[in-house]
């Protein structure tokens, strides 16, 4: 129907709009639109042909696109007087001396209702709508805990779980290089998933030693790992992803990568996993890829 058209350079929400456009108009749709770093991209109007006929493109945007993407929570834009109104501070330096106190351990089985169940942790959980979205899946499989390092996230990610009648998912304000060992060490369950998705760069080189992935980390997450568990990073910089595979391959003698496990867990030549294993993604991710970006992923399994 629009074979005259560069289909494979738009995205699949546009082919599936292209599909349903007129053939005279379709074949009048500008070259690839331009995307910008806002997370917008604009169509030009669109003459066609028949002077009766003109359609208008309106600008998409990718923050529209998280809301249908987590349109399922149905989750409240009115908050607490406590939350107010929430900016988001993009870089944080976990450096800062009043980041660097321990996070006090909450009472584990006054925040989920069975506090046995296998654990995953979510280091950087931002807004936290993808662990909620991920949780609201998976109710009875494990518990959830997002740590966050933007107090004010975690005050509204803890209002939707109340909102939402959760039991199974917390959200906690923390450093996580400081706080994560402590944490897991408490908990009367077994930690067997952590994810770190599409942490913040810091590209500066001497910002570097504030990226969260860090020698100290992640022996804390190995060792913390039960048998079996699971280490699930990802970033959309492939600089960032080459540097946290570069820490956890170095603990090869105590991981193993999926893809030498699971036959369905597919990688490409330079060993990043072609598929999101979780089959959710995070807003970042859903950003990231509607600017045209590649997201690098890998994963890895504690050995027996």
């Amino acid at each position: 129907m629009f074979s005259a058209i560069s289909a494979p350079l738009y995205p699949n929400f546009i082919k599936k709009l292209l599909l349903v456009t007129p053939p005279a108009v379709a074949l009048s749709l500008p070259p690839p639109f331009v995307h910008n770093r806002r997370g917008s991209c604009t169509f030009a109007a669109a003459t066609v042909s028949s002077p009766s006929v003109v359609t208008e493109f309106k600008e998409i945007r990718s923050p529209e696109l998280v809301a249908r993407e987590y349109a399922d929570l149905n989750l409240s834009d009115k908050f607490c007087e406590e939350v107010g109104h929430v900016r988001i501070r993009q870089h944080v330096n976990p450096l800062r001396s009043s980041l660097m106190i321990p996070a006090e351990v909450p009472e584990w089985n006054e925040v989920y209702e069975d506090a046995k169940l296998p654990l995953m942790v979510d280091i950087g959980s931002g807004s936290g709508r993808f662990l909620l979205r991920l949780a609201k899946k998976n109710p009875t499989f494990r518990n959830y805990l997002g740590l966050e390092i933007r107090p004010k996230l975690v005050t509204r990610a803890n209002y939707w779980v109340d909102e939402l009648s959760m039991r199974n998912i917390h959200f906690m304000f923390a450093n996580a290089t400081i706080s994560f060992k402590q944490l897991v060490s408490t908990y009367p369950g077994p930690l067997m998933f952590v994810s770190i998705l599409c942490p913040d760069p810091h590209f500066k080189k001497k910002h570097r030693k504030r990226r969260v992935v860090q020698k100290p980390l992640v022996e804390s997450i190995v060792d913390s790992l039960m048998p079996g568990g699971q280490v699930f990073i990802q970033s959309d910089v492939l600089e960032v992803a080459i540097d946290m595979r570069n820490y956890f391959d170095a603990k090869l003698d105590k991981l193993v990568h999926v893809n030498s496990i699971y036959t369905n867990m597919l990688c490409d030549t330079e060993g990043w996993l072609l598929n999101n294993p979780l089959g959710i993604r995070t807003e970042r991710e859903i950003h990231a890829e509607f600017e045209g970006a590649r997201i690098y992923r890998r994963m890895y399994q504690k050995q027996s």
